[in-house]
């Protein structure tokens, strides 16, 4: 069989199962990073497993969502992360050195290495050829004691490009035209490995912008080959020597294929509320827009800096526009500087944030209530921006220059000639904000920091309230939101979980508490988004013991078993319509059915009907689930 290079990295880290589609694999980890947001639980999950030292080779600790310290509860999760990496062996980077993905990119990528991470982001570094994914925080936190990571072997689809992106067409538009065509549901079970006669006129930061936002297809991961392309963006960082080419064997073969002509994509809009509703650049300008940003791990490359840079110089940010960049990594902000791309921004009127990820979580730059925001980042569901009600708008990094220019949203191509971009032939080494852990010190709690909770093992029977209906596309965001009024509490459970279903259903949390357990109904791709462990266990501490779907976003899925929620999907979809809010659901044989791997039988008392329900797990997710969740699992010596 001539092997992709899926198959080959999967193959080469391979511990367990066998690579067959919809089979179990568990992979050895090379690399983990983990950020302020998604990285102090399982810190602290690492500490209640009883590990004291890291095993992967490169384990990554990285201050960069959460970084603004207006009380101390953010600090002192800081100084808990520092000490912890410094103790257990992770290299620290402090707040402000940069967006991990962007940060890990330039520094730790090595070309065929794997990489888990604690952000749904994570497969930026597929760009340079690494099996990089996202996870919850349970299974990060195993990986940090050596064990092995497990998911479901996906089905493995070549992307073959042709042409070339024509002028103010960016990398940015090459995956919202996959979003406009497959959804954020296309990329379920499922990794792009992208190849073609186009793939070699994509810089390195084109395919860090593509394999980054593959995340809001859904996608496990997707991957690039390590090319001449990669071995110049290394060569560049001074890292040339650990290059390594990576490639798949030629006519390998792939579970299917999608054909991609970059020579006829335009200028792209994603409408609010998700990023694939996405439409031709022409059929959304004009719209007034009162914020305009550019950043995020997905364009705040030095490729996106310098294209905005081109199209700002010698001009002037509108009068009723507020423009603001995050630059990508402390790296990229310092050859700004040098290469004076700073003064004709300040010169312009933009602004020119810390290197953090900033307002793509609701943190900071809030957008004021009823009006626009314009933003070259990845996600736009409703409320992620910080305010309910938000009008988000997803671009490239030329199509917000030219809408801060106007006032509107605005088709680049009407500005003339496109903005020409060099790489600098070295960018300045900095690790000025990396430090390197030697194993001394004490960790340290702050009082925000609060011990980790347990899950239950799952009941014989299960008797319990439909405590919240939703419909398709509900997002992490949803279930515990972004913004710094909720992210302060990430080492805090309780506290957060009083932000469940903040801006869904405010009345949630009273009635949950009051139920004392629940059951949630959704739609289609429950837990698209973000991969905050948040989502799952604060559900889980106020009750909620099974989630019942048409379909789950894979990070999300694995987060509730982890923590003993049950995942069940609607055996009839049509089963979903006759449910109701505040339904009482009978699922008289629930852990017998997972036992035996069979059906899930429900009863809606309200109506004396039956339904049927599926919960397909493997061996290593059934024992995990019915002990309540690996936390729980561990402590019973079955680890």
């Amino acid at each position: 069989m001539r092997r992709s290079l899926t198959r080959k990295l999967i193959e080469s880290h391979l511990v367990a199962g066998k690579p067959v589609l919809g089979e179990e694999v568990g992979l050895t980890v090379d690399q983990v990073l983990l950020t302020d947001t998604n990285g102090t639980l399982p810190w602290l999950q690492f500490e209640a497993m009883g590990f004291t030292r890291v095993v992967p080779p490169r384990v990554v600790t990285y201050i960069d969502h959460n970084v603004y310290q207006v009380d101390s509860r953010n600090s002192d999760d800081h100084r808990y992360l520092q000490t912890a990496a410094r103790k257990y062996g992770s290299v620290f980077s402090k707040p402000g050195n940069g967006i991990c993905h962007q940060v890990h990119m330039e520094t730790f990528s090595i070309p065929g290495q794997t990489l888990l991470g604690t952000d749904s982001h994570t497969p930026l570094c597929g760009a340079a050829g690494m099996l990089a994914i996202g996870a919850g925080g349970l299974d990060v936190a195993v990986a940090l004691g050596g064990g092995p990571y497990s998911f479901t072997m996906p089905a493995v689809v070549r992307v073959w490009l042709t042409g070339q992106l024509r002028p103010w067409v960016t990398a940015k538009d090459v995956i919202l035209e996959l979003l406009r065509r497959l959804s954020v549901r296309g990329g379920s079970g499922k990794i792009f490995e992208y190849a073609g006669p186009g793939l070699p006129s994509l810089l390195a930061a084109q395919r860090m912008t593509i394999a980054n936002m593959g995340a809001e297809l859904t996608l496990t991961t997707s991957l690039f080959p390590s090319d001449d392309v990669t071995h110049s963006f290394l060569t560049r960082l001074g890292r040339g020597d650990e290059w390594r080419p990576a490639a798949p064997d030629e006519d390998a073969e792939y579970d299917d294929q999608i054909e991609l002509d970059l020579g006829a994509i335009g200028p792209l809009v994603a409408l609010p509320g998700s990023p694939d509703r996405v439409v031709p650049i022409e059929e959304a300008a004009g719209t007034p827009v009162e914020q305009v940003m550019v950043g995020s791990c997905t364009n705040g490359s030095w490729h996106d800096m310098s294209s905005v840079t081109g199209v700002l110089r010698g001009r002037r940010v509108h009068s009723s526009v507020s423009f603001v960049l995050f630059p990508g990594s402390h790296r990229i902000l310092e050859t700004m500087a040098r290469e004076g791309l700073l003064a004709d921004l300040l010169a312009a009127g933009a602004i020119v944030s810390e290197s953090t990820c900033g307002s793509c979580a609701g943190i900071g730059h809030v957008p004021a209530a009823g009006t626009r925001s314009l933003r070259a980042f990845n996600r736009n569901f409703p409320g992620r921006s910080g305010v309910k009600g938000d009008e988000v708008y997803l671009c490239s990094s030329l199509v917000a220059a030219a809408s801060a220019l106007t006032g509107v949203i605005t088709d680049p191509r009407t500005l003339g000639a496109p903005p020409d971009v060099k790489l600098p032939p070295r960018f300045v080494p900095s690790e000025a904000g990396l430090v390197a852990p030697d194993g001394g010190g004490d960790v340290v709690r702050g009082p925000n920091i609060k011990p980790v909770p347990l899950g239950e093992p799952v009941a014989n029977t299960l008797d319990a309230p439909v405590l919240l209906k939703l419909g398709d596309k509900v997002s992490t965001d949803d279930i515990s939101p972004a913004g710094a009024a909720v992210l302060v509490f990430r080492s805090n459970v309780p506290a957060i979980a009083e932000h469940c279903f903040k801006y869904v259903d405010p009345e949630f949390v009273a009635r949950a508490k009051a139920s004392g357990r629940g059951i949630i109904v959704g739609g289609e791709i429950y837990g698209q988004g973000s991969s905050r462990e948040a989502a799952a266990v604060g559900p889980m501490h106020l009750g909620i013991r099974a989630v019942i779907v048409k379909s789950f976003a894979r990070i999300h899925r694995a987060n509730l078993i982890n923590w003993g929620v049950v995942p069940l999907t609607f055996d009839d979809p049509a089963a979903y319509d006759a449910i109701e809010r505040d339904d009482r659901l009978h699922l008289p044989d629930l852990r017998a059915a997972l036992v035996a791997g069979t059906r899930v039988e429900v009863v809606n008392r309200r109506t004396g009907t039956a339904f049927t329900t599926s919960c397909l797990l493997t061996p290593r997710e059934r024992e995990i689930l019915l002990a309540g969740g690996i936390l729980a699992h561990t402590k019973g010596g079955r680890a």
